[in-house]
């Protein structure tokens, strides 16, 4: 019997991205979050790119939790290559966003700042956001 072929990457497939977030669709850590309202692929430079505009608004105070990892491999084959020849190499890795999932959360900074600061950090995604609030959270 033919044993297959161990690789480093998972043979993945890509996958149809229908309906909400199952999980992480409420806020976990942090009094503030903005979660995805539609469907795309996020890259692992969407969420550093976003990750540096937030902590540069907090003026690096309070803590930011990022709550999604791309962790789904994407292939790509070089350019003008024909069809067949098995699957092409990993290109990068993505996250596969749903509407309800929470992307980021921050605590320790003021209302006004943490809404700027998510406000400027969700321009960084291909998708719409909002920003959440925590149901406890006291504005005085």
């Amino acid at each position: 019997m033919l044993q297959p072929k161990k690789t480093k990457f998972r043979r993945m497939q890509k996958g149809r991205m229908k309906g909400n977030a199952q999980k992480g669709t409420t806020l976990a850590f942090g009094s503030f979050g903005i979660k995805s309202l539609e469907t795309a692929w996020i890259t692992g430079r969407q969420i550093e790119a976003a990750r540096q505009a937030v902590t540069r608004h907090m003026k690096r105070e309070g803590q930011l939790w990022i709550r999604i990892f791309p962790d789904k491999p994407i292939t790509k084959k070089p350019a003008e290559v024909r069809m067949g020849k098995g699957k092409g190499s990993p290109e990068g890795f993505v996250y596969p966003i749903t509407p309800g999932r929470v992307i980021f959360e921050i605590e320790g900074v003021p209302f006004d700042v943490a809404k700027e600061a998510l406000r400027i950090g969700g321009q960084k995604f291909p998708v719409k956001t909002k920003f959440l609030v925590r149901r406890d959270y006291d504005h005085s």
